[in-house]
């Protein structure tokens, strides 16, 4: 399990992609029901580190403390210099075993220790024609959130951070303690379609009030059959104008809404509950056990025994 986490202090470090890593990974949340993690700050040279924004911060550890983490987080920085040494602690990271976090830009040192040949990346689309042209070796794709390639994870610009950090921890200590972090920062739990390792389809907040009050009844109503016709008399519109409304309102059908919630609100009861399979698939919608089994597996690539062996009540560690 994830327990240790190293941040690297890069000089040129912008503040807030090095934020973002303190934020999901550097808070005690154990309080109101989270995680948390061994969380240290190094740099190659103890002392101050210069920002993008032309502040110092006193970083005190060293890059030894890196040593045996479970995972290096690397955040946006000045990407025309970068000490060796810390893409030696990128490669040694890699090399164990650890899960390595680039945010934004904090690909490019990823990609000048050589742990990204062969895997499929991202960094902030402004960035990504130049990561392509500079290292032919990666697969680099412009229109994800994040990816995840084998505990490499790096993400898209700025915000999508936050996504990729809580993709870690959800993958390391299940739905429950992301959601527990993302409440806390006030951001949606997941914005994916999935937990699949290439998120294509980011599920948005709404950005209408009309739209609000129909999700939130359809959360309520999680265990029925809705159709569109009825979420369309709901939101009083035709079914084709809710349709049309509602993808371009949350960047997905309702369909794929409803299935998503499903499977968020189905990893909850598995975490938090003793209650049957058949029991779960029946109050989240999804009718069967073997019906909810599809889904797991197409999203999350795992069964519903599994994740509640992983993340269930029974857990230990």
């Amino acid at each position: 399990m994830l327990t240790s986490v190293v941040l690297l202090a890069i000089p040129g470090v912008t503040p807030f992609e090095f934020g973002v890593v303190c934020e999901v990974f550097g808070i005690d949340r154990t309080a109101t029901g989270g995680p948390r993690f061994d969380f240290t700050i190094a740099t190659a040279d103890p002392g101050p580190v210069r920002s993008s924004l032309g502040y110092d911060m006193t970083i005190s550890a060293g890059l030894e403390v890196a040593a045996n983490a479970d995972l290096v987080a690397v955040p946006a920085h000045d990407t025309d210099h970068i000490d060796p040494r810390y893409l030696q602690v990128i490669r040694d990271a890699e090399a164990r075993g650890a899960w390595v976090l680039s945010v934004c830009s904090g690909a490019f040192a990823l990609a000048k220790a050589g742990i990204l040949d062969g895997r499929s990346a991202t960094t902030h689309w402004m960035h990504t024609d130049r990561l392509a042209a500079e290292y032919p070796a990666i697969d680099v794709d412009a229109d994800v959130l994040f990816v995840e390639d084998r505990k490499v994870v790096t993400s898209a610009g700025t915000a999508a951070g936050i996504d990729a950090a809580l993709h870690i921890v959800r993958k390391e200590h299940g739905a429950g303690p992301a959601n527990v972090i993302a409440r806390r920062m006030v951001v949606p739990p997941q914005r994916d379609g999935g937990q699949a390792q290439y998120i294509n389809t980011p599920i948005q907040e709404c950005k209408s009030d009309s739209f609000a009050l129909v999700t939130a009844w359809m959360l309520e109503n999680l265990d029925k059959d809705l159709t569109i016709e009825q979420l369309s008399r709901k939101a009083l519109m035709s079914t084709r104008t809710f349709a049309r409304r509602f993808r371009a309102d949350t960047g997905t059908t309702p369909a794929a809404w409803l299935n998503r919630q499903r499977i968020i609100r189905a990893q909850q009861l598995l975490e938090g509950s003793d209650a049957g399979l058949e029991g779960i698939a029946q109050d989240t919608g999804f009718g069967t056990a073997a019906v909810m089994r599809h889904h797991f597996l197409k999203v999350l690539q795992t069964t519903p025994t599994a994740y509640r062996r992983a993340f269930g009540p029974q857990r230990v560690g």
